[in-house]
């Protein structure tokens, strides 16, 4: 039977740039609509895991991500038919500025007809707010206009100024004062991890009654119904165990999903607290921060040693950026897992950044048709790995060649954070034998 389209209140909250304030004002509003009783579901928008983690906090559900380029438009399509089925109020926080990327958060809000609220910093400026929006919008006059939230405002009177010099066909949403206390701390790949600000729900909640309780509703938007996705179970009857603490904490909530779509039973486990490898068909450490843990990883033993023979079992082990850079050798001059040739150490600079697509050759994957060998993923990293390990495939992106995937023995490594959904068959092989 074929499923029908789906209504539901929705709004994409953008910025001209990154800085704005776009993932507490919008954990905010969803506060704020959850303190109303009503079902709220978050979205990021582009590759982004740590401001999904805050947004999960704020609505207490999982947090997908929504990127054309490295999910593609049929999986946004389903995700948000399925949103819109289940909740109240879906809200997608955007990326960098409103126009940045290609394809933007822009063209996800035009292609979905999702209307687009403009989150501003008004710390320096008063008046000037107004002429932004409009700048904002004119740029692409398509878009529906869901008004403007000021940010970090001093007073009533300078949240007023703004709102009396919005044109009338930009509606004023609200404002948020300025409070040190609301801040979220940053660190080399953005935002804290919401597990690490120990008053987060708090911040939160704060933020929620800045804003008001009195704030609109989105209007309703209706999404078309996503064609019938047929996946066949090609890890049923496996047990894949996933590295989940605070160094290995980069997934995608619609891998697990996918995962768990293909048959397999999920484990998680902690490379930092826990003893004992659990048993399990695969392994799989995402990406994260081990090298803010390497003195307890040092010192996981037991942990290394597991690992150790389950490489050498051939049991499957996926390695993705933080993952590879912790079984390397070393770790910023200090030793690591050491179960990949090859030494890794953080760099001043960005080293790499970005949606990329890894093309495995045939023999890498028993998946058939025309993008077989192809899987959608991104990159954000500051170190370097310097091996001599052979390259399985390679990333490609808007500029050129990205990053390589290694093979050593049952491991793929890379520093790639691949998305499962753009290819659930060649996903499926990276936890087969």
């Amino acid at each position: 039977m074929q499923a029908t389209a789906a209504s539901c209140r929705a709004m994409l909250m953008a910025a001209p740039a990154s800085g704005q304030g776009k993932t507490m004002a919008t954990a905010a509003l969803a506060r704020v609509y959850r303190n109303r009783g009503l079902r709220v579901q978050a979205f990021k928008c582009g590759p982004d895991f740590i401001d999904g983690m805050i947004l999960q906090v704020a609505t207490g559900k999982p947090v997908y991500n929504l990127d054309l380029g490295m999910c593609g438009e049929a999986d946004a399509q389903r995700l948000l038919h399925k949103a819109a089925q289940d909740n109240d109020v879906i809200l997608l926080e955007g990326v960098m500025g409103l126009y940045d990327g290609k394809p933007s958060c822009a063209d996800i809000a035009e292609r979905f007809g999702i209307p687009v609220a403009l989150v501003l910093n008004a710390k320096a400026m008063a008046q000037t707010c107004a002429a932004v929006a409009y700048g904002l919008y004119g740029f692409r006059p398509a878009l529906q206009r869901a008004g403007v939230i000021a940010n970090q405002v001093g007073s009533e009177g300078h949240a007023n100024m703004i709102k009396e010099a919005l044109p009338t066909d930009i509606p004023w949403l609200g404002a948020m004062k300025y409070d040190t206390q609301l801040s979220l701390p940053e660190r080399h790949l953005g935002l804290h991890l919401a597990q690490e600000i120990t008053d987060i729900d708090q911040r939160i909640e704060a933020a929620a009654q800045l804003l008001g309780q009195d704030m609109p509703l989105p209007p309703s938007v209706q999404f078309a119904a996503p064609e019938q996705q047929a996946i066949t179970p090609l890890l049923q009857g496996k047990t894949i165990a996933v590295a989940k603490d605070a160094a290995f904490c980069f997934t995608y909530q619609a891998n697990l999903d996918l995962l768990q779509t293909l048959g397999a039973q999920i484990a998680f486990f902690s490379p930092l607290h826990d003893t004992q490898l659990p048993a399990a068909d695969a392994y799989w450490l995402p990406g994260g921060y081990p090298e803010l843990h390497l003195e307890r990883l040092q010192h996981n033993h037991s942990m290394r040693e597991g690992l150790r023979a389950a490489a050498e079992s051939g049991k499957p082990i996926l390695a993705e950026c933080g993952g590879m850079l912790a079984l390397g050798e070393t770790l910023n001059g200090q030793p690591a897992f050491g179960l990949l040739p090859g030494s890794a150490a953080l760099q001043p600079k960005l080293q790499g950044l970005g949606t990329q697509h890894a093309t495995f050759s045939a023999a890498d994957n028993s998946a058939t048709g025309d993008d077989a060998t192809t899987i959608g993923a991104h990159t954000f990293h500051y170190a370097r790995f310097d091996t001599d390990l052979p390259v399985i495939a390679q990333g490609k992106g808007k500029y050129g060649a990205g990053e390589p995937v290694y093979r050593h023995q049952s491991i793929t490594a890379s520093f790639l954070h691949f998305y499962f959904p753009s290819n659930p068959a060649l996903a499926a092989q990276f936890f087969m034998p």
